[in-house]
């Protein structure tokens, strides 16, 4: 191929990839425009991306949330996309990656360890000492060993939540006191010291949008809501990968 024809194909490709790219913002900015104007609560979308089916366009709101519109933001879709083929919810695939926490950089220093066994796995939890589901899920988690679990204390159903953390918190034996509490109902002593790391875990929480308790965090970022049984907690420690 001589040179000048050589370049000839390449400044058409640039001219289609230009055009493409030009066409793609020009979407985009139309299905941002249409929501915006006909849906006020989509004026501000964080992301939009072509989604797996042709035509089908994801947008990302709220940081976490995911809607399906068409190329001209006529019509809007909420629900999961399921990929029957593969067998995959696709939109919770995608929440799941939005919603991720990055396991090492949680602040360990303002929660409490426990360590079972050996302690190489690895486990973080947001409870509230106020939460039925919470004891139920620790009672059921004495039965998980080889783990080191960083406990968050988290208290957001009450005043008395608060209270109780604070006292948990400032025991003289942390893991003493709260598995007292949360497995044999033995309430914690009255105790003072500084409680500003529960304070930081509340915001923090508030950060990652963690709405209720338990919530686990596992090293691979992943997290799960709700009080899941011991073999659960065994599957997800067997799969999560650092």
């Amino acid at each position: 191929m001589k040179p000048t024809t050589m370049k000839l194909f390449q400044w058409a490709g640039m001219a289609i990839a230009l055009s493409a790219a030009f066409s793609a913002v020009a979407q985009e900015a139309l299905i941002r425009k249409n929501l915006g104007e006909r849906i006020p609560q989509l004026q501000k979308i964080d992301e939009v991306n072509k989604s797996p089916i042709a035509g089908l366009y994801e947008i990302r709101v709220n940081e976490t949330e995911i809607y399906y519109t068409d190329a001209e933001g006529n019509y809007l879709v909420q629900g999961n996309l399921i990929d029957t083929k593969q067998r995959k919810n696709l939109t919770e695939e995608r929440v799941d990656k939005l919603t991720a926490i990055n396991f090492a950089s949680l602040p360990l220093k303002d929660a409490f360890t426990i360590v079972r066994g050996n302690g190489k796995r690895k486990l973080a939890v947001f409870e509230d000492p106020n939460c039925g589901y919470c004891k139920r899920f620790e009672r059921d988690l004495q039965k998980v060993d080889n783990i080191t679990i960083h406990m968050f204390l988290y208290p957001i159903l009450s005043a008395d939540s608060s209270d109780k953390s604070k006292n948990i918190w400032c025991a003289k034996d942390k893991t003493k006191a709260w598995q007292d509490w949360m497995v044999r109902d033995k309430p914690p002593a009255s105790a003072t010291c500084d409680t500003s790391a529960i304070e930081r875990n509340v915001a923090l929480g508030q950060k990652f949008k963690i709405t209720g308790t338990p919530t686990l965090v596992f090293v691979d970022g992943s997290r799960v809501p709700g009080a899941i049984a011991a073999a659960e907690v065994e599957k997800h420690l067997s799969t999560a990968k650092n």
